[in-house]
């Protein structure tokens, strides 16, 4: 069985197919059914294909927005891993999410390359009090004298340039803000939002319980993935801000739990 391509190269066949596919897992521990297809010239059916037959034997798991290797739900990617993933729809995401922002707000934002981008379009606004445990959210906005930026305590997490732990947890126990913005490794309709590392998982937790109205910022590889710890469930979600990437179905079902939906056309 092949593939015949249009614009001449030789048919790429179904064995090759998949061991390139199982290559690019392997090599990168989770990654989109776009960036999968686009890297062996096929279609995202086809691709899904695949993927059912690569799950069945026991190489890897499939989701809604791509694969990762058996054993991901407790995988944390790096952040110099995540800063080069879909930076066109954390940029579109970031340029969206601006809009739930206010001249005057009192917000949390969470760790994360899609809030890091987000807290760059930040600087747009005046009198602002934001409270992160992002080193790279703040180092942003250290540069805009109009934004109040109060550090967490805590334990740096080097992986994800965050500050964890229960002194950071605690920072955020007598906050009340307008919103939070965060973000995770994956996003369901049955378990909410969910993060592998229990740590990063309370932290998450605090940011959220601290405001509002949560706000979760995740591209379309991460809708319909889920991962060991669970931080936001669905209906403790006020809005999601995600791009076209993403599943309906699933966004369908966020819907139904009360999630308000913006989606940033790529």
């Amino acid at each position: 069985m092949s593939d015949t391509q249009s614009d001449g190269r030789r048919p790429v066949f179904a064995a090759e197919r998949r061991q390139r596919i199982l290559e690019l897992v392997r090599a990168n521990g989770a990654v989109s059914l776009r960036e999968l297809a686009q890297s062996v010239h096929s279609s995202e059916v086809t691709v899904r294909r695949d993927l059912r037959a690569l799950e069945s034997e026991g190489l890897l798991n499939r989701h809604h927005g791509g694969a990762t290797l058996p054993g991901e739900l407790s995988r944390e990617a790096g952040y110099a891993h995540k800063v080069s993933l879909e930076s066109a729809e954390k940029a579109a995401i970031a340029d969206l999410a601006t809009a739930l922002v206010e001249d005057g707000d009192a917000i949390v934002v969470g760790p994360g390359t899609t809030t890091q981008e987000f807290a760059r379009r930040l600087t747009r606004h005046a009198e602002l009090a934001v409270v992160t445990n992002s080193l790279l959210v703040a180092q942003v906005l250290a540069g805009s004298p109009r934004i109040e930026v109060m550090l967490t305590g805590g334990t740096l997490r080097g992986s994800i340039l965050a500050l964890v732990g229960s002194a950071a947890e605690h920072s955020l126990s007598g906050l009340r803000v307008r919103r939070a913005f965060i973000s995770g490794n994956g996003l369901t309709a049955e378990r909410g939002l969910s993060t592998p590392n229990m740590q990063v998982a309370g932290v998450d937790r605090a940011l959220a319980a601290a405001a509002e109205e949560v706000v979760v910022l995740a591209d379309h590889t991460k809708i319909g993935v889920d991962t060991m710890v669970q931080t936001v469930a669905a209906e403790q979600i006020g809005h999601l801000v995600t791009d076209d990437g993403a599943p309906g179905d699933v966004l369908d079902e966020l819907s139904g739990r009360g999630v308000r939906l913006h989606i940033a056309r790529i």
